[in-house]
């Protein structure tokens, strides 16, 4: 294929991906955007492959280790459950900075194969961009791995801190852009490597702060961090394709960011210094003390909402463990029945990723018009009557506005115990991700209806109908 042809098809996929994130900004739209996605990437491997224009062994062994990825990639796609769908994005992350890191040794040991120059006379600027997205994709998986281990359970979620460590990644980022200086002035392979392992210490150290309660947050900012890894290797391998589709996801992923930390009442500058959620955490046991809890059953919870004019639903990571979505539609159908105004409130962090919430409400077939963010419907849980928080624990924790050494001190949360009655579903009254107890729970107007979500709510329904 020709090169101007593929520069065509190229700037195709380009316009597909720009439509993909356009539509994926809407959920009524998001089916639509994610096919354009699909045939973008598509189009993109197909050119890139008859652009080769050798079928060499080497080119055989590409696609059938092409094939074995997407076989591997689709399988999991498949069985992973919703609740997984955080980890697995960060591990997907950590495959993308790995990639990276990879083109990027290729690229420094065999220069000529990438028509870049020669072995120790490599061009400056290919060597600047293979240096800088290595170094990236190198942050992105040591990163990426440390957000898989925390969301996945095998690391506590808390944050990790020690004195002086805002300054030691400070250090190491000078370091970084040093060896890159050294690097294109000598071509020394000692350097190249050097950069490579400091890069994998600061990706990990990055995130070992951040707390459970800000994790939404870590996986929005490697998806951008994944994203400029691609493209300064697509600089390098002179590919426009993965220029562009890097750029978007850098810049798509870092305005997400910039908008959940805003939300989240964070420093966006924090963020990317991975110097946010490391405030010395905690455990309260204040609330325990104060007073009992009260605790009801389905009976309790169908009785309150049935005499309610309006209730306002809120979900969390307890009803995506559950997978109650399905019994939650039904529900609130059955409250509809009875003339009850029901609407969903959804946390900018609620889950464990940005639009956790959204995509399972989808899932079930909740109304896109029911379904607002947090700014749109604080307001209302001082005129509701009912507040069903199913499995949403630090986004309702009302101790984020009076406690400054709680570790999530500042983020906005619903104002649920505005409500004039609070329907509380957990399992326990163990702490949420962030590890911080709930003062919500020992409220006079909460009613605390300890079981598995899916099965409360299916309880609530029987009593309902």
């Amino acid at each position: 294929m020709s090169a101007n042809l593929s520069a065509i098809f190229y700037l195709i996929s380009g316009v597909l991906f720009i439509l993909a994130l356009r539509g994926l900004s809407s959920p009524e739209t998001s089916r639509k955007g994610n096919l354009f996605g699909i045939l973008g990437m598509i189009i993109a491997i197909t050119v890139t492959f008859l652009s080769v224009g050798n079928f060499s062994i080497g080119f055989i062994y590409v696609l059938i280790l092409l094939l074995a990825g997407g076989s591997i990639g689709t399988l999991i796609a498949y069985k992973i459950p919703m609740t997984a769908m955080p980890e697995l994005v960060a591990g997907f992350h950590s495959l993308v900075g790995l990639a990276a890191v990879f083109v990027g040794i290729s690229a420094f040991l065999n220069p000529e194969a990438f028509n870049l120059g020669l072995r120790g006379n490599i061009k400056i600027a290919s060597l600047v961009e293979m240096s800088i997205g290595a170094a990236i994709g190198a942050i992105t998986f040591s990163g990426s791995i440390i957000a898989f281990l925390k969301l996945r359970g095998i690391m506590s979620g808390s944050p990790i801190t020690f004195k002086g460590q805002h300054y030691l990644n400070l250090l190491l980022g000078i370091v970084i852009i040093v060896l890159i200086f050294y690097l294109c002035n000598t071509q020394s392979e000692s350097f190249f490597w050097r950069l490579i392992q400091i890069s994998f210490l600061l990706g990990l150290l990055l995130i070992i702060p951040i707390g459970g309660a800000d994790m939404p947050v870590v996986i929005s900012m490697l998806n951008s961090y994944s994203g400029w890894a691609a493209a300064g290797i697509g600089f390098t391998l002179e590919n426009s394709a993965l220029i562009i589709t890097g750029a978007l996801v850098g810049s798509s992923g870092a305005i997400l960011s910039y908008i959940m930390c805003k939300g989240m009442n964070r420093s966006f500058f924090n963020v990317i210094l991975g110097g946010f959620g490391g405030t010395d955490q905690t455990l309260s046991s204040k609330g325990k003390d104060k007073k009992p809890v009260k605790s009801g059953n389905a009976e309790d919870a169908a009785f309150l909402m049935k005499n309610a004019s309006s209730v306002i639903i809120v979900p969390g990571y307890g009803m995506a463990v559950a997978q109650a979505q399905h019994a939650l539609r039904e529900m609130v159908d059955s409250l509809k029945k009875n003339d009850v105004k029901v609407s969903y409130a959804v946390h900018p962090v609620a889950g464990r990723m940005p639009g956790h919430m959204n995509v399972l409400l989808a899932e079930a077939n909740v109304p896109y018009d029911e379904v607002f963010e947090l700014d749109e419907i604080n307001n209302d849980f001082a005129n509701c009557d009912v507040a069903y928080v199913i499995g949403a624990n630090d986004v309702t924790n009302p101790i984020a506005k009076t406690d400054p050494q709680s570790p999530i001190y500042g983020m906005p949360i619903l104002d649920v115990e505005k409500s004039k009655s609070v329907l509380f579903v957990k399992r326990s009254l163990s702490p949420g991700y962030a590890g911080v107890d709930n003062e919500l729970f020992y409220r006079d107007n909460t009613l605390m209806l300890f079981s598995d979500a899916k099965k409360m709510t299916e309880e609530i329904v029987k009593s309902l109908n």
